[in-house]
């Protein structure tokens, strides 16, 4: 008996419609408004791009004392602002004549590109593979991440260690918030309010990534050898829970905290002391 679904005779087709498959002529079977995610999603992506690409190439308006941009920090060039106990560090000399947020942010964009997040989010938005779930994808054929460049996507575990010597950058930068502009300690603006959100954010995201997971507790045999790393491994597994939520929780504040500094350099408005 005919069910409709027996296996195509086209045997040049691939992909979805490949001659192993059930003869579906639907594309998929999805009633419900499944593009409205991977839209919305590429739609604020997007968004950030923009955004901190403006920023970085502008070279302008990214320190006021005490505060300075998370996208300009730590500072390696010689061409930076100065900042009275800031992260001013000259690695790079008077040679480098573009924007040095282009030498820092390479660290945190790379983790965040090959985070397993993003991978979906970006896969899913920009190229539809696939658009979402039981949709299938437009590609003929799939090679995964086995190839170039997607292969570099396994750098995902190193660029965590670059991830969390940045966090450590913006925790300092968030201590000196605590300053007023002379630089005396004992203060608290507005801004550094923000800053606070904005590193706890991004201490959170940085420890629910999946590797940071793994570095604590994976390839242990026996949980009950090592209590302490098994307890900090339920902790990561808590925050890992929330990956998604964190991931976009943690690029809005980064914005929002560089688009903070950026008024006030540019002397839109005071930062509002508490004390």
């Amino acid at each position: 008996m005919a069910t409709g679904t027996e296996p195509s005779p086209h045997t040049g087709a691939t992909g979805v419609h490949d001659a192993s498959r059930a003869a579906i002529r639907a594309r998929h079977l999805r009633t419900d408004r499944w593009w409205l995610a991977p839209a919305v999603t590429a739609a604020g992506l997007l968004a950030f791009v923009v955004y901190s690409t403006w920023r970085a190439f502008a070279n302008a308006d990214y320190y006021s004392a005490p505060y300075v941009s998370p996208f300009y920090s730590p500072c390696l060039a010689d061409n930076c602002r100065t900042m009275q106990g800031g992260p001013n560090w000259d690695l790079f000399g008077s040679w480098w004549g573009l924007s040095p947020a282009l030498l820092i942010l390479i660290f945190p964009l790379g983790f965040r590109l090959t985070c397993y997040y993003y991978r979906k989010a970006y896969y899913r938005g920009f190229w539809a593979s696939p658009p979402a779930c039981a949709v299938a994808e437009p590609h003929k054929k799939y090679t995964g991440e086995t190839r170039f460049p997607l292969i570099l996507q396994n750098l995902h575990r190193y660029f965590f260690y670059f991830a969390v010597l940045v966090a450590c950058v913006l925790t300092y930068d968030t201590v000196l918030s605590f300053r007023d502009e002379h630089h005396a300690w004992g203060h608290m603006g507005l801004g550094s309010l923000v800053f606070l959100v904005n590193i706890a954010l991004i201490w959170a995201y940085t420890l629910s990534c999946h590797s940071c997971r793994h570095i604590v507790g994976g390839r242990l045999r026996h949980f009950s050898r090592h209590p302490v790393r098994y307890r900090l491994w339920g902790w990561v597994g808590k925050l890992n829970e929330r990956h998604m939520l964190l991931a976009w929780s943690s690029l809005i504040s980064v914005g929002v905290a560089d688009f903070y500094v950026f008024l006030l350099a540019t002397g839109a408005f005071d930062d509002p002391r508490f004390f």
